[in-house]
């Protein structure tokens, strides 16, 4: 009997945002690959499980994926296909053996996860895998929380895209919807604040940073930020009403 291998969303940062079943899954699991995007870095998504679930006895690898642009339909960097490569063999022995492994994500899967990529090489080398996703709560949703401010109402349109963009494709973004939620902004902001103002859009603007965690900030003068170093886990909404 194999193994089934879960990649679980452990929501945006503070351990009593993640869901029940992503606590069941990980307390069943012997095993966990935690991501870090950093070599001998710590593991946020480690750090998080571990906040809700002991993780005492059991076998934990923290494997650093590195932080390179993904294009859909093209061959990935030859670095980050071996980081896939290499977590599918460690999660593959583990499978073999009839035990279950982890891979604890911030946020939810769906949403911009390495998670997926891991799994689909999995599948690639394995096809008949057993392989199950579990949601979690977003940054996307954290950040509106925190910022008390709705992602949409009534016949709103909404649209999430990374920051790294370029700017002639966010303009045509903003001009289209009623709300954006920009990911990965923290090199944007002083490309971003520009573009903003000149569309009218800064006053209705927050990026929060650290969402939902002990050092959580929210920042509505945006002007303030150019120039200024933004934690990685930055999130930006802008809505036009």
């Amino acid at each position: 009997m194999t193994g089934t291998f879960y990649v679980v969303g452990v929501g945006p940062g503070d351990p009593e945002l993640m869901t029940i079943k992503a606590a069941r899954i990980l307390d069943q699991s012997a095993a966990w690959l935690t991501p870090s995007a950093s070599k001998d870095g710590i593991s946020t998504a480690f750090t998080i499980a571990s906040g809700a679930v002991r993780a005492d006895g059991k076998e934990i690898l923290t494997h650093h994926f590195p932080m390179k642009k993904i294009y859909r339909g093209e061959p990935a960097d030859l670095e980050v296909q071996e980081a896939w490569d290499d977590a599918t063999s460690w999660i593959l022995s583990h499978l073999e053996q009839g035990h279950d492994v982890a891979l604890p994500t911030l946020g939810d899967p769906a949403i911009y996860c390495t998670g997926f990529y891991v799994a689909e090489t999995l599948l690639a080398r394995s096809p008949m895998a057993n392989i199950e996703i579990i949601p979690g709560i977003s940054a996307i949703g954290a950040t509106a929380a925190a910022a008390k401010t709705p992602l949409c109402l009534g016949d709103d349109e909404l649209v999430v895209i990374p920051a790294v963009f370029e700017n002639s494709k966010i303009r045509e973004v903003l001009s289209q919807f009623n709300a954006v939620v920009f990911m990965k902004v923290f090199k944007s902001m002083d490309r971003l604040v520009p573009l903003l103002e000149e569309l009218g859009l800064l006053d209705t603007s927050v990026l929060v940073e650290r969402t939902s965690m002990a050092d959580e900030r929210v920042h509505h003068d945006l002007k303030a930020l150019v120039g200024k170093e933004l934690h990685y886990f930055s999130t930006l909404i802008v809505r036009k009403n």
